[in-house]
């Protein structure tokens, strides 16, 4: 479910430095754990539940605890850094907030794959206008059979 590809060092340090930001604005203390976390995060892509961050994490960093990474996994999340999605009625999973995309959810393997599709966003705002709607935000996750498992 998680895409192996890297993010570039740049803007994972770009990301660092707003989330140690964040923290000294909200008047916690910037620990090594929190630096951990948040930056092995941020040099992944896709989607990752709290359980396999912090096994991800335990491997580099054996005495961190699961309380640790979740209230991190929160803390980013309300930096506005992290966003956490519920694909159906499954366990939360964390992205990194990057551009506006969507999502083919299988519901079968559970695979997760994101789409940019410009006409849908136009067509979107058409049925907006049309009544009278205006858009902040949406989200559109699409379920079917991925191309493995039909």
């Amino acid at each position: 479910m998680s895409s192996a590809s890297k993010i570039p060092a740049e803007e994972v340090a770009g990301r660092l430095t707003k989330f140690r930001e964040f923290i000294k604005r909200r008047g916690l203390k910037s620990t090594r754990q929190r630096d951990e976390i948040a930056r092995q995060f941020f040099e992944s892509s896709g989607h990752r539940s709290a359980d396999q961050i912090y096994r991800d994490v335990k491997r580099e960093t054996p005495g961190i605890g699961f309380s640790t990474v979740y209230r991190t996994m929160r803390l980013l999340c309300e930096a506005g850094l992290v966003q956490e999605r519920h694909f159906r009625d499954a366990e939360a999973l964390y992205e990194n907030v990057s551009g506006h995309h969507d999502h083919f959810i299988c519901t079968s393997c559970g695979k997760i794959i994101e789409f940019e599709d410009e006409v849908i966003e136009q067509r979107q705002q058409q049925v907006a206008d049309r009544f009278g709607f205006e858009l902040k935000s949406h989200r559109m996750e699409l379920y079917g059979l991925c191309a493995d498992c039909r």
